[in-house]
Order: structure tokens, then C-alpha cells, then sequence
């Protein structure tokens, strides 16, 4: 029995060091080691043994199976390194590589519009006022000369969530606010910023939200020619040193008397295209005299002060500006339109 111990320890370890992965040393853990293998069928045999020669084979039988069991538990640990090394060369990152950049930003384009007017009218001399999106109606409509049930009304109908509070539909309540904390001191010379909200059907030129700035100028002796030339150095600014403006009667409640203002075309320079209909003019904004009613409201004596206001919709400046034909474009955050704005 002890011969066929030591000739099955030779078998082992010959077949041992032939190994070569990990599969092959379990097969062979089982195949020798196992309970049926020929270490436990010789094992079994023992009982026929006298006592004398049970210790003996059994301590013979023990330093087999540590043998086979040293050989097999170094095989395992050098399996182990080598995965453990080839995971790690397979997942090694290399530092020195350069990294992937960053996705750069860059400043919305009617937020582009909004600093550029901001700056022109800031160095004529004008500061930037802001207020609440969310309005009481009395600054939204009745401090403008728009009473309660007033039909003018309608052209700004707006998104209500009380009686008495709603979603302001321009930026005058700016202006009126303004006024009132002025106290009726003069001279007032502000613009205003911000959205506003109408329920509008949104298409290709109209959205329930938008961005508006007006401006507001009172002190004494203001004039309708004091209007027209700070509106013609602002678009001149803005489009280019060789722009017109047309002025053509109008209405609106809270300035009189009122003047819709046109551009010449920033397209064809007044010549005719696509974009003014061949007209070589551009409806650009709203304006007027403030009106004798909505100073007085404010504090202000309209027989000792006067003032101009002007609104414009941020959207229009940007599509005649950009050559943009739907304002549905600066809202739905499509990147391959954005990015068109990233170096301008």
C-alpha cells in the first residue's frame, strides 16, 4: 500500500506540473482529492491493515496528500497573480494621455441681446431696473390708464391666478413701480428687462412667453423729438451707423400721443428682400409722450413734467438681427442651433 501511495504522489505531481490553467488544476484537485478519487479508494483500505501498519500508512497517506496539496495551492496562487496582473495591465489608464475637454457654454443668444441694448442705453445714461414677473393688476393695467373691463385690455389678455394677480404681460409695471418710489422726483431714465407672458398661440413669430425691454424717460421739457433721436442713436448702435427709423401714429393707452417705430432693413440696407417684404422697412417697437393720466397716477404734476417710454420684443431684435425666421428656436434648446452663437 505504501508503494502505491508514493507511485500515486509521482502520478500527481508529473500531471501537476503540466498544467497550464486554472480549469485543468480543478479537474485534477477532484481527480485526486476527491471523494472518489484513488487517495480516498486506498484510504479505504486501511481497515485491513494490522495495527502496527496503520500509523505508518497513515502518516505516509498524510504527506501525500500535503504534497499533492502544496503543488496544487502554489499552482492556484500563480493563477491568481497572473489574472490579477492581466486585469491590470488590461485596465491600466495612462495618465499621460491629454483628456477629453470640456464642453464649453457660451451666452444664449437673446441673453446676447439683452447685454448689447443694455450697454448702448447704459452709456446714454440710463440704469436697469427690474421687478416681479408675477404682478398685481393694478400695476400691470391700471396704473397704465387700462381700468377694470377696459377693451384695450384685451390685446394683452395673460395668464390670471387670482382676480387680482397675474403673470405681467410687459415691463411697464416696472416703470410705474419706479415712479412711485421716486416720489415724484425727476429725472427718471431707466429700461426694464425681463419675460412676460400672453396667451398667445405660439408659432413661427409669437410665444405665450417672450423677453421685453422698455424704457422710460420723465423730466422736464421732454419732447417727441427727444424720442426720436434717443431711438435713432439706439438703432444706429445696434444695426449699423447708416440705419433710418420711421415713426407712424398709433395707439396704446398709456402713452399720447403713440408711434410705432420701423427700421430700415438690416438685411438689404432699405433696397427690399425677403425678410421687409421688399418694403425696405421693419416694424421694430412701440412708443410714445407718457401719458398726462398714468403721471399723474405715479405722483408726477403732468402740467410741470413730461416723459417718452418705449418697448421692444427681444425675440424680434434677435430674428431680424440673426436672420432667424422661427422664435420657437430660442426655446427649444436644440444644441445644433445654439451652437451657431458660440463666437459671435
Amino acid at each position: 500500500m505504501k508503494e502505491k501511495l508514493l507511485a500515486l504522489q509521482e502520478t500527481a505531481l508529473q500531471e501537476l506540473s503540466q498544467v497550464e490553467n486554472q480549469q485543468q488544476l480543478n479537474d485534477l484537485r477532484v481527480k485526486y482529492l476527491g471523494k472518489k478519487g484513488p487517495l480516498t479508494e486506498i484510504l479505504r483500505g486501511m481497515g485491513a491493515l494490522s495495527a502496527e501498519e496503520r500509523p505508518v500508512i497513515g502518516q505516509v497517506a498524510n504527506d501525500v496528500r500535503g504534497a499533492i496539496e502544496e503543488v496544487i495551492e502554489a499552482k492556484q496562487a500563480a493563477f491568481s497573480e497572473a489574472e490579477t496582473q492581466g486585469r491590470l495591465q488590461a485596465e491600466t489608464i495612462d495618465v499621460t494621455l491629454p483628456g477629453r475637454p470640456a464642453a464649453q457654454g457660451a451666452v444664449h443668444p437673446l441673453s446676447k441681446i439683452i447685454q448689447e441694448i443694455e450697454d448702448i442705453f447704459v452709456g446714454m445714461g440710463y440704469t436697469v431696473a427690474e421687478g416681479p414677473e408675477v404682478e398685481q393688476d393694478y400695476y400691470n393695467f391700471e396704473a397704465l390708464n387700462l381700468p377694470k373691463n377696459h377693451p384695450a385690455r384685451d390685446m394683452q389678455d395673460s395668464f390670471y391666478i387670482t382676480e387680482e394677480i397675474l403673470m405681467r404681460t410687459h415691463t411697464s409695471p416696472v416703470q410705474v413701480r419706479t415712479m412711485e418710489n421716486m416720489k415724484g422726483h425727476a429725472p427718471v431714465k431707466i429700461i426694464c428687462p425681463g419675460r412676460v407672458y400672453r396667451r398667445d398661440d405660439d408659432d413661427a413669430t409669437h410665444s405665450h412667453v417672450f423677453t421685453q425691454i422698455e424704457g422710460l424717460v420723465i423730466d422736464r421739457g421732454i419732447r417727441m423729438s427727444d424720442l426720436k433721436g434717443t431711438l435713432l442713436q439706439f438703432m444706429q448702435e445696434l444695426f449699423g451707423p447708416n440705419t433710418q427709423i420711421r415713426m407712424r401714429p398709433s395707439f396704446f393707452p398709456f402713452t399720447e400721443p403713440s408711434a410705432e417705430v420701423d427700421v430700415t432693413c438690416a438685411m438689404c440696407g432699405g433696397s427690399g428682400c425677403r425678410v421687409c417684404k421688399h418694403s425696405g422697412w421693419l416694424e421694430i417697437l412701440g412708443s410714445g409722450m407718457v401719458h398726462p393720466r398714468v403721471l399723474e397716477m405715479a405722483g408726477y404734476d403732468p402740467e410741470e413734467y413730461s416723459g417718452f417710454a418705449f418697448g421692444l420684443g427681444v425675440e424680434r431684435i434677435a430674428m431680424l438681427k440673426y436672420d432667424i425666421e422661427d422664435i420657437r428656436h430660442f426655446y427649444t434648446n436644440d444644441l445644433r442651433f445654439l451652437k451657431q452663437f458660440v463666437h459671435l
